[in-house]
C-alpha cells in the first residue's frame, strides 16, 4: 500500500493472544480499524471482500474467547477469513493476497498455524471440524473444536450429511453459523429469516439444564415430566425458530444473534464454550457491513478485482468482452427459440454468465444453491422428460458432481449440457480453483462429448452444438476476457469429432485445444521465422479425437505436440497418445500441458509464463524437442 495507516490497535495485534486483555470497548475499536485496513487494501489489490467485511466483529470474538491454536477454528471457505488472517500475523502481508508467492485467498495449512484446515470450496467445514473433535477426544487434549459455516454453504448437502453424524456420534463440536442470507449471489436457504430470543439466552439454557438434572433423579415421573417439557420446548420453537432442524439432528441450538454486535458475541461464546456435545450458535451478519457499495451491491463486491475506494467502481476493465458473458448472451438468444432450454447454476448466476437467463425468463431460471450433485440430477430429471438443461458450473465445482455424471447422466445417456466456465488456469484464486482437471474426468465417462473453443465465435457454436446433440456433451470455456473476435450473428452446427487445420506446415504439427490454439498460432509465427515451418491444428474435441486427422498427421510429421491447458495426465494428449499406440504409430510426440503437482495461485499470464505454456515457452520447448529428437529420428511412443 503506498498510504497505509497507522492503526491505534491493530498495529500491535501479531497474534490472538494480542486481544484477549482488550475490553470490549477496545475490541470494537479493532474491529473498526480492520475493517478499514481490509477496505485499504483490497481496493487496491482486488480479493473476496463482501464476506471478509461481514465476519470482522465474529473473527475477533472467537479469537477473543477461543485458545487458538490450542483450540481449533475451522472455516468453510476461505473468502470470509480474511479478517482471521489479519489477525493470525499475517497483516502486513496482506497486501500480496492472491498474487503469485502472495498469500492464498483462502485457509491453507502450510500457510499458518491457524488455518487448521484448507478450504475452498464450500460445506467443508463441520465434517472435517468433527475429525479434528474426534482425535482431539482420542488425545484427550481437552481442546474446543469450532466449525464456522456461511455465507450460503448451508445450501450444501454434505453440512447435513455432517451435522447428522456429529449429533449421532455426540461429538464435542461448537458450530457457528454465520448466516448472511447470500452465498455468492442471495442464497436459496429457507431457514435464513427465522428470528427468536427465548433459546438464546443463557438464563433459559441454564433453566433448561436444571429442570433436565431435576426430572432425571425423579424415575418414571421424571421421565415422563422430561417428554412434556420437551413436546413443550419443541412447540415453542417450531413456531418461532429454526432451532428444531438442528436439535433434531442432536445439536444444542442457540440464535439467533447479531454477528456485528462483540460483547453479545463474546458473551454467549463464553457460555457455550463451557457445555459439551454438539452446539449450533447461530448470528446472523451483513455481507459487505461497513462499506456501502459492498453491502448495496453484495454479489457484485463478492470478490474484486482494484477498484476505487470511495465509488465501489472496478478500476480496470477489459474492452473486450469476457467468455462468461458471451456465453450468458448466445444461451438468452436460443432460449429465446427453444422453450425446451432451462438453465441451471448452483449459487453463481453472475460468474456463470446465467443473470441475464434470470432477469429475461426467469421461468426457464433454477438456482439449486451450493448443492452441485444435487443440481446434475436434478438436470438428468428435467432430461427424461425431454427438456434440455444447460448445467453452468466452474470447471473446479463440476468435480463435485461426477459420481452424478456418470451414473445419473451419461449411463442414462441423457441430453444434459455442461457449459464449464473457468476452464484451466483461472489465476488469483489458486489450486482450489483452477479448472485443470475437467478434460481428464469428463474424458473418461463413457459416451461423453468434450469440446473446448479456441475464441469466442466458437464457443457460440459450441453451445448451439450441444443444445443440438442428442446425449451428455461438455464444453469448458476459460475465465476472463475473450479474443476480441467479431461475433457473428446467428448460430453454426460444428460437426461432431471433427478439427479444423488453422495454418498449413511441413516440419511440425501442433494438435491444440482450447486457449492454447491462440498461443500455438503466435508461437508458429516465431518458428516460421526460425525456419521450423509449423502446422496447427484446432482439435476442438477431445472427446471424440478426429481419427481422421490425427491418422493424416501421423502420416505427414515425424515430430506432433500437443498442447493443453489441463493437467497432462489423462487429458488430450494422453487420449492422442493412447491412439497412436494403438494403430502402432511410432512418431515423436510431446505432450504440452500442465504439470502433475497443483499450480498457486498468480495472475494467468504469470502462471502460462511459469509453466511453459504460453507463446514463448513453447517456442522454447519446441526447440528443446528438435535437438533431442533430431531432425529425422523416429522413435516409439
Amino acid at each position: 500500500m503506498n498510504d497505509a495507516k497507522k492503526f491505534t490497535l491493530l498495529d500491535k495485534v501479531n497474534d490472538p493472544a494480542d486481544i484477549r486483555n482488550l475490553s470490549n470497548k477496545e475490541l470494537k475499536t479493532l474491529a473498526e480499524e480492520i475493517r478499514t485496513y481490509l477496505i485499504d487494501v483490497i481496493s487496491e489489490v482486488g480479493g473476496h471482500f463482501g464476506g471478509s467485511l461481514g465476519t470482522v466483529e465474529l473473527t475477533v470474538a472467537l479469537h477473543k474467547v477461543f485458545d487458538t491454536p490450542k483450540d481449533k477454528l475451522i472455516w468453510d471457505v476461505g473468502h470470509q477469513a480474511y479478517p482471521h488472517k489479519v489477525i493470525t500475523g499475517r497483516r502486513d502481508k496482506l497486501p500480496t493476497i492472491r498474487q503469485l508467492h502472495g498469500l492464498s485467498g483462502f485457509l491453507k495449512r502450510r500457510e499458518s498455524e491457524y488455518d487448521v484446515f484448507g478450504a475452498g470450496h464450500a460445506t467443508t467445514s463441520i465434517s472435517a471440524a468433527l475429525g479434528v473433535a474426534k482425535a482431539e477426544e482420542m488425545m484427550n487434549t481437552g481442546n474446543k473444536v469450532v466449525a464456522v459455516i456461511g455465507d450460503g454453504a448451508m445450501t450444501g448437502g454434505m453440512a447435513y450429511e455432517a451435522m447428522n453424524n456429529t449429533g449421532v456420534q455426540k461429538g464435542n463440536l461448537i458450530v457457528v453459523l454465520n448466516d448472511n442470507r447470500m452465498s455468492i449471489a442471495p442464497n436459496v436457504w429457507q431457514f435464513s429469516n427465522y428470528f427468536s430470543g427465548l433459546t438464546s439466552s443463557p438464563e433459559y439454557n441454564k433453566f433448561k439444564g436444571a429442570i433436565w438434572d431435576l426430572t432425571g433423579k425423579l424415575d418414571d415421573f421424571g421421565d415422563r415430566l422430561r417428554k412434556v417439557t420437551s413436546r413443550l420446548e419443541s412447540g415453542i420453537k417450531s413456531i418461532i425458530t429454526p432451532g428444531i432442524l438442528f436439535e433434531a439432528l442432536g445439536f444444542r441450538y442457540f440464535g439467533p444473534f447479531n454477528a456485528h454486535n462483540i460483547p453479545q458475541l463474546v458473551k454467549i461464546f463464553n457460555h457455550v464454550k463451557g457445555l459439551n456435545g454438539p452446539i449450533l450458535v447461530h448470528v446472523s451478519s451483513v455481507k459487505g457491513k461497513g462499506y456501502k457499495p459492498a453491502e448495496e451491491e453484495s454479489t457484485k463486491m463478492h470478490g474484486v478485482g482494484s477498484f476505487d475506494k470511495i465509488t465501489g467502481k472496478s478500476i480496470v476493465k477489459s474492452s473486450k468482452p469476457s467468455y462468461t458473458s458471451v456465453f450468458g448472451n448466445a444461451l438468452v438468444e436460443l432460449a429465446k427459440e427453444n422453450e425446451k432450454i432451462v438453465g441451471i447454476t448452483a449459487a453463481m448466476p453472475d460468474g456463470t454468465g446465467l443473470l441475464k437467463l434470470q432477469k429475461e425468463i426467469p421461468e426457464r431460471y433454477y438456482d439449486v444453491g451450493i448443492a452441485e450433485e444435487h443440481g446434475v440430477t436434478f438436470a438428468a430429471g428435467l432430461a427424461t422428460q425431454g427438456i434440455i438443461p444447460v448445467v453452468a458450473i466452474y470447471s473446479t465445482f463440476l468435480q463435485r458432481a461426477i459420481d452424478q455424471i456418470i451414473h445419473d447422466v451419461a449411463l442414462q445417456k441423457l441430453h444434459v449440457v455442461f457449459a464449464l466456465d473457468r476452464g484451466g488456469l483461472v489465476g488469483a484464486d489458486g489450486p482450489t480453483h483452477h479448472g485443470v482437471f475437467d478434460l481428464t474426468y469428463l474424458r473418461m465417462i463413457p459416451g461423453m462429448v468434450v469440446m473446448a473453443p479456441k475464441d469466442e465465435n466458437e464457443l457460440r457454436n459450441m453451445l448451439y452444438t450441444a443444445v443440438e446433440y442428442d446425449g451428455p456433451i461438455a464444453f469448458r470455456y476459460p475465465r476472463g476476457a475473450g479474443l476480441g473476435v467479431e461475433l457473428k450473428e446467428g448460430f453454426e452446427k460444428i460437426p461432431i469429432g471433427k478439427a479444423e487445420k488453422l495454418k498449413e506446415g511441413n516440419d511440425v504439427a501442433f494438435l491444440a485445444v482450447g486457449k492454447m490454439v491462440e498461443y500455438s498460432l503466435e508461437a508458429a509465427a516465431e518458428l516460421d521465422a526460425m525456419g521450423i515451418n509449423t502446422e496447427v491444428i484446432n482439435m476442438r474435441f477431445v472427446k471424440p479425437l478426429d481419427n481422421e486427422t490425427l491418422d493424416y498427421v501421423a502420416g505427414k510429421f515425424d515430430k506432433i505436440i500437443t498442447l493443453e491447458e489441463n493437467n497432462i495426465v489423462g487429458g488430450f494428449g494422453s487420449g492422442v497418445l493412447e491412439y497412436f499406440n494403438e494403430k502402432g504409430y511410432k512418431n515423436n510426440l510431446l505432450r504440452i500441458g500442465l504439470p502433475d503437482g497443483f499450480v498457486e495461485q498468480g495472475t494467468q499470464e504469470e502462471l502460462h509464463r511459469m509453466l511453459n505454456i504460453d507463446a514463448e515457452g513453447i517456442v522454447g520447448r519446441v526447440k528443446s524437442f528438435f535437438e533431442n529428437t533430431g531432425k529425422d529420428h523416429k522413435a516409439s511412443v
